[in-house]
């Protein structure tokens, strides 16, 4: 979890310019679905912690709501402090909520591979480490688990990373959503500095690595 002790080594990084975040380019997804108007449609992503994720997906055009909470436990042990612990089979999640004819689940991809998290890091996600910080594409269908697992197998085939992916493709059996102090905790706390460090980076590579998808007005929890 993130305390007092991370806070300050992430500020004495902050004073000498170090950042934890990293773009990758990635190239778009071979399959992935035709965009087309419709009702609104869900992804589930799991990249480390969901402060930085939620943010990274609030910034993106086509994206309606994102909210973090938890997936892969049980409704029983979904709370904050509890999920900490590694043993509830949770991990930290968000839901994105997206217009289908503006952005593809392919896309939502292609920035989670590229700017949310590094898919070669298992059990862990910069200076978080816990099984509750693993990445995951978590497919409500058929559709979603065959775009993930494609994109995957194309992404390691190419080597666009230096070790295998091992973000997990798992049925989303529940989301459940965070306590209310998190939601939109990025755009509440741009000088936490763990946000300035880990965070506002992912921003800004959002921005150079996707100028079309980049929406300069966040959208918010509410």
């Amino acid at each position: 979890m993130r305390g007092p002790v991370l806070t300050l080594i992430l500020a004495a990084s902050l004073l000498v310019g170090t950042s934890c975040a990293r773009a990758v380019d990635v190239p778009p997804p071979t399959v992935d679905n035709t965009k087309s108007s419709g009702p609104l449609q869900t992804a589930v992503l799991a990249g480390g912690c969901f402060w930085g994720v939620q943010g990274v997906y609030e910034h993106v055009k086509g994206v309606k709501r994102v909210l973090s909470g938890y997936s892969g436990g049980e409704r029983s042990t979904a709370q904050y402090q509890t999920v900490g612990t590694g043993k509830t089979g949770h991990a930290e999640s968000v839901e994105i909520v997206y217009d289908p004819e503006r952005i593809s689940f392919g896309e939502i991809l292609q920035v989670f591979f590229s700017v949310v998290a590094d898919p070669t890091e298992l059990n862990r996600q910069g200076p978080d480490v816990g099984n509750e910080y693993r990445s995951v594409i978590f497919y409500k269908d058929d559709t979603q688990k065959n775009i993930a697992t494609q994109y995957i197998a194309q992404l390691d085939k190419a080597g666009v990373f230096h070790a295998p992916i091992v973000t997990r493709v798992d049925p989303l059996k529940g989301f459940y959503t965070a306590e209310g102090y998190h939601q939109d905790f990025l755009q509440h706390n741009p000088d936490n500095p763990y946000i300035m460090v880990n965070d506002l980076p992912k921003i800004r590579d959002l921005q150079r690595e996707f100028p079309a998808l980049y929406n300069s007005k966040p959208v918010t929890a509410d």
